[in-house]
């Protein structure tokens, strides 16, 4: 069980790390800390999905709680399944972007809160690995439902008008392929659809639309067919990235700043939240729009937290997480691509065009260093720069009048990972430098 139970899930490799027996246990454990009569299961496209579903479903029963299957379906719509079903929370069978050999849980309480490690998966772990809890005396019932109508009419009901784009779209054999076609027979695009079969073996590329490398396909499409834009989606559908119309890839911060001014438009004054990785470019937009820009700590069970505590209309996270008030403060990558194409049809310009005065400030992007000893490692860089303005939300930021650089550790790999911006390019390849050689080799460490 070693090193499944992470701070905002639990996910191995199957069937050495994770398998039906410990699914079982962890779902027992869910049941009895969250006190749940009723349970969301669902599940992503994994081959080892099945078995772990039937471990799952089979133990929740057994506990003497009720079983809502919602089949297969996306992270967020076992989310959104969770609120509207007012169950007392969900157990959704995922291990996201990470490669086939991988399954796991994303976990959440009544009204979609997560469960992190310090709110639950800690005590699930203590839990597995004590003596197993007898079945109750009255076993649960189990019931399926097929939601994906209802789902995306809700969906739908969020946007204006959208024009008929061409779009080019990358699913990468995860969940969402599975429900695209449904989604887009209501609207007037033409699409272009790479890899949207669901298969849990990836034989295209890992669905991690943050990696470059599994961002090629669709940026070549968006080139070959002339489209208004790219989407990558994750394996769960809970992440997407886009292209502009040149087939660049855009950062997700520009999505974050670009979405910021739509809702404050809509809800002046509120709080817009981002992680502190993002650009500065994101806290300009929101306070031009008359927002309060908020930091959070990278991970989407703070994220969801800090929204809950603010009511926070919108927030956004470089990795391609973007979360919404009016969707239980949870994350859905399918709303942020119909709000992102209900806004461009507003606006009638190019992607590029619209997002070309974001492009003030010059960043490197995420990158990974393995280092031994993490905690010398970060007090060498403050004693480096021991005049700048230090803060530790997430690792340590520092913070100069003309750049700045967050290094944090990671929460599921044994690297550091560094994010820097500057006014110059010049800048920042002369401040890269200097941080680097305090750091060390980069690493090729998947997120």
């Amino acid at each position: 069980m070693a090193g499944i139970f992470k701070a905002y899930d639990i996910r191995g490799t199957y069937p050495d790390q994770i398998h039906p027996e410990l699914a079982a246990r962890i779902a027992t454990a869910t049941v009895e800390i969250l006190g749940a009569r009723r349970l969301v299961v669902g599940r992503d496209m994994r081959e080892s999905g099945p078995a772990m579903r039937d471990a799952v479903v089979e133990a929740i029963v057994a506990a003497g709680c009720d079983v809502i299957d919602i089949g297969r379906c996306s992270t967020p719509m076992s989310y959104w399944a969770v609120n509207t079903l007012q169950a007392d929370g969900g157990i959704m069978i995922t291990a996201s972007h990470n490669p086939a050999r991988y399954n796991g849980a994303k976990i959440c309480s009544r009204g979609a809160a997560p469960v992190s490690y310090d709110t639950g998966i800690a005590e699930i772990e203590r839990r597995c690995a004590a003596p197993a809890s007898p079945p109750a005396a009255q076993r649960g019932r189990i019931e399926q439902r097929d939601l994906v109508d209802d789902y995306q009419r809700w969906l739908l009901g969020f946007i204006g008008e959208i024009k008929p784009f061409t779009l080019a779209i990358d699913t990468g054999n995860g969940m969402i392929g599975e429900f695209l076609p449904r989604l887009f027979a209501k609207l007037p695009c033409k699409v272009v659809p790479l890899f949207w079969e669901p298969d849990g073996r990836f034989p295209n590329h890992e669905p991690d639309p943050l990696k470059p490398e599994n961002m090629r396909d669709v940026q070549a499409a968006v080139r070959q067919h002339h489209a208004d834009l790219g989407i990558a989606f994750d394996g769960d559908g809970d992440r997407v990235m886009f292209t502009d119309e040149h087939g660049e890839i855009v950062p997700s911060d520009r999505i974050t700043a670009l979405l910021a001014g739509h809702f404050l438009s809509r809800s002046p004054g509120s709080t817009i939240i981002y992680d502190l990785r993002s650009s500065w470019i994101v806290s300009d937009e929101i306070r031009r729009a008359g927002g309060v820009p908020m930091e959070s700590r990278v991970g989407h069970s703070f994220i969801k937290q800090s929204m809950r505590k603010t009511g926070s209309v919108f927030a956004g996270e470089l990795s391609g997480h973007f979360y919404f008030r009016d969707a239980f403060f949870t994350d859905n990558a399918e709303l942020a691509m119909l709000t992102v194409l209900s806004l461009l049809s507003q606006r009638n310009q190019p992607v590029s065009q619209v997002l070309a005065p974001y492009n003030r400030y010059f960043a490197t992007g995420e990158l990974n260093f393995h280092v031994e000893d993490k905690e010398a490692c970060l007090a060498k860089l403050q004693r480096e720069f021991a005049d700048a303005e230090v803060a530790h939300l997430d690792g340590v930021t520092l913070r100069y009048q003309d750049w700045w650089c967050n290094v944090r550790p990671s929460n599921t790999e044994p690297v550091l990972r560094l994010n820097l911006e500057a006014k110059s390019t010049a800048l920042r390849d002369q401040m890269l430098a200097r941080v680097e050689a305090l750091l060390g080799p980069r690493s090729t460490a998947a997120h």
